[in-house]
């Protein structure tokens, strides 16, 4: 009897155990649940004016705050907050045409993630026509590209590859989002290669990336971007993809880095590595969403990962006020090699960088 009782504990512990992990990502108190949270800053969406690149085209930090907003509106199924964010898009297929992004920079085809997303949702073939384009173009050479432009379409890989971090969140979404959108297997596996090609290039020895190859600086959101381009892209990924084990690779291996640098009170610094920097939240979310993600797929640990996810979530919600915008997050910032630059970038409440990852945070956590 005593036996079988051992046995049974043997057979059955781990898989009890792995689920009380999970739970670390759940039974959140009043006021940090990701349904408040989410619902204070989807709805801010709706009212927000828009942020336009250079000036002229929908930004891609409005893209990512509109498709944040959109997906908690599914998972939560407010139709009426799904209903507002279609109607703020409409006049851009009338009279904002002219606010449509041109399609010739990973920071503007990235505005195709979007009408993809909506296609999804509500099978409006405007969107998909919309849409696909920006996907398409991305690996189409234009006629007055320059050599090294050539060089790496040559290669397979996007003309605007550049080797910024940033980017492997800009064509992986775009690519990802229209795989989803027409089950077509070349978009995803453009994603792959791509994916690939920036960590073999870019990741450094501790798992984290610098701005840039002449940039050797670990930026918060810098990472950020490679954190959520890389956990985005594994959620549809298949694993017999030929570049599937090395992007496991390179995303365990990040995500151990920053487990290592995550602050004691569960945030991330402007620069990772400096413990003198101030905490920052676009990064920082983006490193949950990573997190949360991966205990949720079973990617990370549970035991290791559930509790710093947990932190970081509780940490977060703490710089959203009561008119749901974000606080402490760092400007829109180009690449620049000195170090104190990124020390001094000034810090926004309510810039849509911020807005965006804590909706990607909110989704993970409240998908099943």
């Amino acid at each position: 009897m005593y036996k079988r009782s051992i046995i049974f504990l043997m057979m059955w512990l781990p898989a009890l155990f792995a689920g009380a992990q999970k739970n670390f990502l759940t039974g959140f108190p009043k006021g940090y649940t990701p349904e408040e949270v989410g619902r204070l800053i989807a709805y801010r969406m709706v009212y927000s004016k828009h942020a336009l690149h250079a000036g002229k085209w929908i930004g891609y930090p409005e893209t990512f705050f509109w498709t944040g907003a959109l997906h908690y509106a599914q998972l939560t199924n407010d139709k009426m907050l799904q209903g507002f964010l279609e109607k703020r898009f409409e006049p851009l297929f009338t009279t904002e045409k002219e606010l449509l992004p041109i399609k010739n920079h990973v920071d503007l085809n990235m505005f195709g993630s979007l009408p993809l997303t909506l296609w999804q949702l509500t099978k409006d073939q405007r969107y998909l026509n919309l849409g696909l384009p920006y996907a398409q173009t991305q690996w189409q050479v234009p006629a007055d590209a320059k050599p090294e432009e050539k060089a790496w379409a040559d290669q397979g890989y996007s003309w605007q590859t550049r080797l910024w971090i940033d980017d492997m969140y800009m064509i992986t979404i775009v690519q990802t989002q229209a795989y989803k959108a027409t089950g077509n297997a070349i978009y995803i596996n453009r994603a792959a290669k791509e994916m690939a090609l920036y960590l073999d290039e870019l990741q450094r020895p501790n798992g984290l990336f610098y701005h840039a190859p002449d940039v050797p600086f670990y930026w918060g959101r810098g990472n950020g971007w490679m954190a959520a381009g890389v956990t985005e892209l594994l959620r549809y990924l298949p694993a017999t993809n030929p570049h599937y084990a090395r992007i496991m690779k390179g995303y365990r291996a990040m995500m151990a880095s920053l487990k290592n640098y995550q602050q004691p009170g569960g945030m991330w610094n402007q620069l990772i590595d400096e413990p003198d920097c101030w905490a920052e939240t676009s990064g920082s979310a983006m490193f949950a969403y990573a997190f949360i993600t991966g205990v949720k797929k079973g990617w990370l640990d549970a035991a290791t990962y559930g509790p710093a996810a947990r932190k970081a979530w509780m940490a977060l919600v703490g710089y959203v006020n009561a008119q749901g915008a974000v606080s402490e997050v760092c400007v829109g910032t180009n690449k620049k090699n000195d170090k104190q630059y990124y020390y001094d970038r000034p810090r926004a409440t309510g810039d849509y960088h911020g807005q965006a990852p804590y909706l990607w945070c909110v989704r993970a956590l409240l998908e099943q």
